[in-house]
């Protein structure tokens, strides 16, 4: 057994209960402290496996790395994202109108800003919702991080509706937010626009964008392709959605099957993609013609 990867999957599937470490070691009967160890990738026996996977409600082959990961909570999703971002040397993306590993700090800031205030909002709810978005917001930056210390090569196709709506509505598409957040959302996403605009145009080597003219993706997914291992993520989680908002399930697999049908739709649409200079000058065209709602 992997320990390190036994350990990874833990610390995911933990977030993704929404149980505190505390309350996971008592009902398991060892020390907070023997958890992290477990977590870090200590040698840990299978009958701690089985009891774990009872206490997280999940198959002890999900603890084992073995079939199908599922997530029905953003953070759960984000952490094991994270940690397989941690070995990847590729990672070919189609989703909507941005590739979080490139957005700026300002994206992250203004993500922050409506975080804190959708739990302002939350009433009862406001103390966890807030816990909870500053554990996703820590995982983002540890991505981002960890993206500028490797530089994995990115293919990342985006929609070109997508872009415009993003364009229109901001980073945030939040009906109560007040109006200088969505003011800032607003100006941030025209920023980060003009950001893919300029890394198409000046095609940095590890970094390729392509802009899908279609209908937007029916699903975002990325293909992430590390020396010995290939892992295929399908994600309805919006980055821009509060991490409170329970809004589909992500899958995580390595079937060979699963992996070749998607690198087949991704082939496709890179074919059909507007590339470089020319895509540069589609995205500052949207730039100049689309309006921010008011």
């Amino acid at each position: 057994m992997r320990f390190t990867e036994i350990g990874q999957q833990l610390r995911a599937y933990r977030l993704e209960s929404g149980l505190r470490a505390e309350e996971i070691a008592a009902r398991l009967g060892v020390s907070r402290a023997a958890l992290y160890r477990y977590e870090k990738g200590e040698v840990i026996k299978l009958d701690t496996i089985k009891r774990l996977a009872e206490l997280l409600k999940i198959s002890p082959l999900s603890l084992l790395g073995i079939g199908v990961e599922y997530y029905n909570r953003p953070i759960g999703y984000f952490e094991r994202i994270r940690q397989i971002e941690e070995t990847a040397d590729q990672i070919l993306q189609l989703s909507g109108p941005l590739c979080y590993l490139t957005t700026s700090e300002a994206y992250d800031s203004a993500l922050a800003e409506a975080f804190d205030e959708a739990a302002d909002q939350g009433g009862p709810e406001r103390v966890a919702m807030r816990s909870m978005a500053e554990q996703v917001m820590g995982i983002l930056a540890a991505r981002k991080r960890m993206y500028v210390m490797r530089r994995p090569t990115i293919i990342a196709m985006i929609s070109l509706p997508a872009v415009q709506r993003l364009i229109e509505v901001g980073i945030v598409n939040g009906g109560h937010a007040s109006e200088r957040v969505r003011r800032i959302c607003r100006d941030v996403a025209m920023s980060e626009v003009e950001n893919i605009a300029n890394l198409m145009e000046a095609e940095p080597m590890g970094l390729q964008f392509g802009l899908l003219t279609g209908a937007p993706p029916t699903s975002a997914f990325k293909i992430l392709r590390a020396r010995d291992r290939v892992s295929l993520a399908i994600n309805p989680f919006r980055t821009d959605s509060h991490p409170g908002v329970h809004t589909g399930v992500a899958m995580i697999t390595g079937a060979d099957e699963a992996i070749a049908a998607h690198q087949r739709v991704a082939e496709a649409g890179w074919r059909e993609a507007i590339k470089g200079p020319a895509g540069a000058a589609r995205l500052r065209q949207l730039l100049n013609v689309v309006s921010p709602v008011s």
